[in-house]
């Protein structure tokens, strides 16, 4: 089957936290035989920030952020037989849908792929001419990054035919153990971009446990940090390009992951960076959120924190012994249970349930 994506961006992770996502995935996709072309404006600077060069798994279009160019590409759905439009491409969002449903085949699987659904759930409440709630009935399948019931729940309310979450995961050929960088050591790490509803939570679960514990050294990585007061035994290094992600992961004690407000409250929402930590046999720290269960075991598998206080503990009580006990026994569990292989298996037995239904439905 030929599939089509439309994303923000498989080249660049810079400002685009789904990248990795949309390479694991797809890459197993690839390599269960499915034909791979992925769309992706030239945007945000993010083709002067490239992680990688195109892969020989998928074919990708870089298209100017113009109207025209965005049209040309629309166009082109007509050929796939599966037709993604994945949420927060960041350019010509609404266009993008409402395009690739005119333009796709009566019999091409349809779908809405969500790398952020609290916050389009929040704007499909708050929108009654969302286009998204236009498009729903075309839609064939709702994909999400994350989310469980409670955006399952939300989206069928809305209209969705069916909602699955896809969770993160991790890809063991990227992310996996390597030797300590000295450019990444320190007592705790975390890495993520500045966003306004991250902000407050990095305030509580990093900068203060950071002026708590002023012996020891703490290390941030992301973009829009370098004009936020910190502590000074905080260091900020500003993007870290995926390449350099297993080392970021390996040199320091523990890594810290802090869900955004939206991702906390829904729950049920792993972060990349909780698999990619996890793949490299990382200490992980994270902030409490429901669901957590489901993929790591607390107190063996990961360190729950809930609030700065509790960091600071975690960090306190670390010693080298246990922090490498600990990000074994996530290793395992991840390697076991929550890598792309099985995401990619999941997806491809949705999209082979989903051809057979179309099938059935023009006998009728």
């Amino acid at each position: 089957m030929k599939i089509a994506f439309y994303g923000s961006s498989l080249l660049s992770s810079y400002w685009n936290g789904a990248a990795t996502y949309y390479r694991g995935l797809l890459s197993d996709l690839a390599r269960r035989g499915y034909s791979i072309t992925f769309y992706e404006p030239d945007a945000f600077d993010r083709q002067k920030h490239r992680d990688i060069e195109p892969p020989d798994w998928a074919e990708v279009k870089v298209y100017p952020a113009t109207v025209e160019a965005m049209r040309g590409v629309v166009s082109e759905a007509a050929r796939a037989d599966v037709v993604v439009k994945a949420s927060g491409v960041g350019v010509f969002d609404s266009e993008l849908l409402e395009g690739i449903v005119a333009a796709s085949r009566p019999d091409a699987i349809r779908i809405f792929w969500d790398v952020d659904a609290p916050a389009t759930l929040a704007e499909l409440r708050g929108s009654p001419d969302h286009p998204l709630h236009r498009a729903m009935p075309a839609l064939d399948l709702v994909l999400t990054y994350g989310g469980g019931p409670p955006v399952i729940d939300a989206y069928e309310s809305f209209g969705a035919r069916q909602c699955i979450p896809i969770y993160n995961a991790c890809d063991p050929s990227t992310h996996h153990p390597v030797p300590a960088d000295d450019r990444f050591r320190a007592d705790l790490s975390f890495l993520g971009n500045r966003l306004p509803d991250r902000e407050a939570r990095v305030e509580q679960f990093f900068l203060e446990p950071a002026a708590q514990l002023p012996d020891r050294q703490f290390l941030i990585g992301g973009n829009g940090w370098e004009t936020k007061g910190m502590p000074s035994n905080v260091r900020h290094i500003g993007h870290v390009y995926t390449r350099d992600h297993n080392a970021f992961n390996t040199s320091p004690l523990a890594v810290l992951n802090i869900a955004r407000d939206s991702m906390a409250s829904t729950g049920y929402s792993p972060a990349t960076r909780v698999f990619e930590a996890a793949g490299a046999g990382a200490c992980l720290i994270t902030d409490a959120w429901i669901g957590l269960e489901l993929f790591l075991k607390e107190g063996e598998e990961v360190l729950v924190a809930r609030d700065g206080r509790d960091v600071a503990d975690h960090v306190e009580a670390l010693n080298p012994e246990r922090a490498r006990a600990i990000g074994a026994a996530a290793r395992e569990r991840i390697m076991a249970e929550h890598t792309y292989t099985r995401r990619g298996a999941e997806v491809d037995a949705i999209l082979r349930q989903e051809v057979s239904r179309k099938r059935e439905r023009s006998v009728a």
